[in-house]
This record gives structure tokens, sequence and C-alpha cells, in this order.
């Protein structure tokens, strides 16, 4: 009798912290064991760039650092994924990531302003966000302390754009 409340008891206490421990991981937070606070986990972007281009590693080690991950996809011509994604010609740079729900960011785009994309809603209509061309300044395409305003544009699937942000100084873009 003792030896089966003992396994009764033990059996409830086990289920239980099993329970706890599958709990623990809500979604994308995982408690961070130090402090108690919550951190996300990266937000993962499938990249497709040039083997050779070294301004595309700058901007990765910029997102790696703000919340993002990557798999990175080396191809020598990558405009046929750019056609893929429907990113018009006169909208393209050297890069393009493309998230999970299908949103591509082309170029040099601030992962500040990935996170805001990636948390508002938006229609069908919109294809995502990009950084035509390479401006100087730009996250991975910093060069001393030169900085060139540029603008980000909401893509749209039928072509068209409107201005997501204008970025007017390099300390706008963190």
């Amino acid at each position: 009798m003792i030896f089966k409340n003992f396994l009764l008891k033990f059996t409830v206490i086990f289920f239980a912290c099993l329970t706890l421990a599958s709990c623990s991981e809500n979604g994308n937070n995982v408690a961070n064991r130090d402090n108690g606070t919550v951190k996300s986990q990266p937000i993962e972007l499938a990249v497709y760039k040039s083997p050779n281009c070294g301004c595309c590693v700058k901007w990765l080690d910029h997102i790696h650092e703000h919340g993002f991950a990557s798999k990175v996809h080396d191809f020598q011509d990558v405009t046929g994924i750019k056609e893929q994604q429907g990113i018009a010609p006169r909208y393209r740079s050297c890069h393009t990531a493309v998230s999970a729900d299908g949103y591509a960011f082309e170029g040099h785009v601030p992962a500040k302003f990935m996170h805001k994309f990636l948390q508002e809603s938006h229609g069908n209509d919109v294809i995502g966000l990009s950084v035509p061309a390479m401006p100087v300044g730009t996250p991975g395409m910093e060069v001393d302390d030169k900085f060139q305003p540029y603008r980000i544009l909401l893509l749209k699937a039928d072509g068209s754009y409107q201005i997501y942000a204008h970025i007017k100084s390099y300390q706008e873009q963190f």
C-alpha cells in the first residue's frame, strides 16, 4: 500500500513537471534562465546572394546582431529569385531575403524596419520592402562616416510602391 501511494504521487509529480517543462517555451519566446526576462528567438530569413559579395556578408552581420537568423543560399545569378518574388528590376539590389511567411526584403533594408514591417499586417498585394541600388551608409554599405539619405520602399504585387520610410541620417537606421 505504501509503495502504491508512493508510485501514485511520483507519477503525478512526474507528469506535472513534464507539463510545466513543455509550457516553459511559449511560441517564439524563451525565458532567459539568468534573469527571468523573455527573449525572442531570432526570425529566420532565407537569403539569396552572390558568393563573392562582401557587402551582403556585412548586411548579414547587421541582421544577425538585430534579432534575425539566416539560411544563406549562394548563387552566381540571383535574378531568378528576384523574378520569383515579383521584385521589378527598378527595385533590385544585390541580395534578397525572404521571411517564412513569404515577404521579401530586397537590398540593404535595416533590421529595425524589417522587424516593424513583420509586426504589421499587410494585404495580399504587398511583396515586402526594398532599398534599391546600394546607398552608401546603409547597413553593410558603410564607408567611413559617409552617408547618403535614402528611402525604404513598400513593394506591391502590381509593380507599384509606396514610400515606407525616409532615412535622413545614419542613426535613424537603428
